[in-house]
């Protein structure tokens, strides 16, 4: 990867801490230079509902793993816009749009993204999307990884890779170790069956030595993009411990929605998407949006730059609806000043901000200065009901701001 990536990555995390922090950061940051989330872990339903994106609309959001982006394309806003620090999600993002405009069908599409574990997978590529990929994209793709190339994560099951599938499959080991199989979960036939499965089978390995142990080091949530600043939000919502917020949020992902209809739970506990005909999906692979993605995946694009750097580039007022997924709980006071002078100077009329924060509470009142933040208003119900919609369940709060002029 580049060495440009890396500086990036380097300003984004590294805060003013003690040496072990400092330490712990630049490791993190490293970890980003590669795949960390093949699917993002934000819920895109929550964010359309908070956005209503309207046809005329200019978008810009954060990557991960452009779900977001994909989704967001399907209500069809005049562009999206996507940053990421991360090269390799740059390429997962492109590699998507490049498949909504070259594979012939629905089916195609969703047997690439929603299964992306079959041996065909690789004549999709190399017949329909290779052609439709940028020079650098299809280099990264085509680039080695071991003993294949990269591309071919899509044929053993991309899911399962990245630093997010590797802590998934770390997770299902412990739970071996605990004796706990998640297929009584996802053949719940109620709420009330996922919750007796999480007190009797699941509670119990919170009190396992090793989780415990584990629990209290803070490079131990690495792959789920944690990085030491946003470890200690997590643990402040714990009175400095991090377990029962774990816990609780494990919880919510099990018990709060019926498993059928979150995707985000079958990949934590089933490692991909349920393969029932009526599974519920991100909206990207959903077969009714797929005619609408295809038309508009041309307004979509991503660049490998941080979003204040984007948005330095970008005219007075151009902007409708801004994405910001949890970046913020990265942010020293200076690099969020910096972030909301850009987005107030683009923001139109009645913008909408969502984000989410590892803990409960608004970050922003008394960081942001008062003269850029005054020209926003909360809303507060909405953000509790995206909250409490949000399906991945693994943040402590979605927030929504609108912009007053």
């Amino acid at each position: 990867m580049s060495q440009s990536a890396q500086i990036q990555l380097d300003a984004a995390v590294l805060q003013d801490g003690d040496a072990a922090t400092g330490w712990l950061e630049r490791l993190f940051s490293r970890l980003f230079l590669g795949l960390v989330y093949p699917q993002i872990w934000e819920d895109p339903v929550v964010d359309m509902q908070a956005l209503k994106i309207a046809p005329g609309d200019n978008l810009v959001c954060i990557a991960s793993g452009s779900c977001n982006l994909m989704s967001y394309l399907t209500a069809g806003p005049a562009s999206v816009t996507a940053v990421d620090l991360s090269p390799a999600h740059v390429a997962l993002g492109r590699l998507k749009l490049a498949a909504a405009r070259s594979l012939p069908d629905h089916a195609a599409f969703y047997q690439f993204f929603g299964r992306a574990d079959m041996a065909s997978n690789m004549a999709l590529y190399d017949n329909y999307i290779r052609p439709a990929l940028d020079p650098k994209t299809r280099a990264f793709w085509e680039g080695r990884h071991l003993f294949s190339r990269r591309i071919s994560v899509f044929r053993s099951g991309v899911y399962r890779h990245g630093a997010l599938g590797r802590f998934l499959g770390a997770v299902h080991l412990l739970a071996r170790l605990g004796r706990v199989e998640f297929s009584p979960l996802l053949t719940a036939r109620s709420l009330a069956e996922q919750q007796a499965f999480f007190d009797s089978r699941v509670a119990p390995l919170f009190d396992m030595w090793l989780v415990r142990k584990l629990s209290g080091f803070r490079a131990a949530l690495f792959g789920l993009g944690i990085p030491p600043a946003q470890y200690d939000k997590l643990a402040a919502d714990g009175d400095g411990d991090v377990l029962p917020v774990l816990r609780d949020r494990v919880r919510k992902l099990m018990c709060d929605f019926p498993i059928r209809d979150n995707y985000f739970a079958w990949q934590a506990f089933g490692r991909g998407y349920d393969p029932a005909p009526d599974a519920a999906l991100p909206p990207y692979l959903q077969e009714r949006n797929y005619q609408a993605l295809r038309d508009h995946a041309g307004r979509g694009g991503i660049v490998n730059r941080s979003l204040t750097d984007l948005l330095a580039q970008e005219p007075d007022g151009s902007k409708q609806g801004y994405v910001l997924l949890d970046a913020q709980d990265w942010m020293n006071d200076a690099q969020l000043n910096a972030l909301w002078r850009e987005i107030t100077r683009t923001a139109s009329p009645g913008a909408r901000v969502i984000f989410r924060t590892g803990g409960r509470a608004d970050i922003l009142p008394g960081r942001v200065a008062p003269e850029l933040l005054g020209r926003w208003q909360y809303d507060a119900e909405a953000s509790a009901q995206g909250t409490a919609r949000d399906r991945s369940a693994i943040y402590g709060a979605f927030h929504l701001y609108r912009f007053a002029g």
